[in-house]
């Protein structure tokens, strides 16, 4: 029968389990602070108080708003200029046309309504393009009506961008929000 023997635990094992340990937990850190400064666009609200004072009228708002039921669509176009498909309930182009004729017309449910394009002579569509990244200044957006589109007044930089739309017709403000990407 033989005998193995054991090398003793000495200081040179104990170092290693501690270098490789802490090395561990260094690789992590430096890993996941790198991935949440590179992929956080940054500040969400200036002040998150004073931002929770208005959360519930943002609610009320986003219902109303969502209750009109209009739909946008955005895209890139021709030399990067944004090209926007926006449709509106017919019944509040008519209703706004009877109150500026004074006739009262019956309510129509807009989400039960066909949507039709939004006209250009009573429709203002403006938007912030934001960087999701932060990288990039915020790019502010105005549009004109062109061939059954609307179209960026200028091109909007290469890249992933967040539009945050504004749009008014007919004494009505509709708020939406789009990704676009390259």
């Amino acid at each position: 029968m033989t005998v193995q023997t054991r090398k003793p635990f000495n200081g040179k094992h104990m170092t290693a389990i501690l270098v490789a340990g802490f090395g561990v937990v260094l690789a992590v850190n430096v890993t996941m602070a790198t991935l949440a400064s590179t992929t956080f666009g940054g500040i969400v609200v200036e002040n998150s108080y004073v931002a929770s004072q208005d959360f519930n009228r943002w609610l009320d708002e986003a219902a109303k708003e969502k209750a009109l039921g209009w739909r946008l669509e955005a895209r890139r176009g021709a030399e990067g200029r944004v090209v926007v498909d926006l449709e509106v309930a017919p019944s509040i182009l008519r209703q706004a046309q009877d109150e500026r004729g004074g006739v009262n017309s019956p309510a129509i449910n807009p989400a039960q309504a066909e949507l039709v394009e939004a006209p250009a002579v009573h429709t203002k569509l403006t938007a912030i393009a934001r960087h999701p990244l932060g990288r990039l200044p915020d790019t502010a957006l105005t549009f004109r009506r062109e061939g059954g589109h609307w179209i960026s007044t200028r091109p909007l930089p290469a890249g992933r961008w967040t539009l945050r739309f504004d749009v008014e017709t007919e004494g009505r403000q509709w708020r939406t929000e789009q990704e676009i990407g390259a």
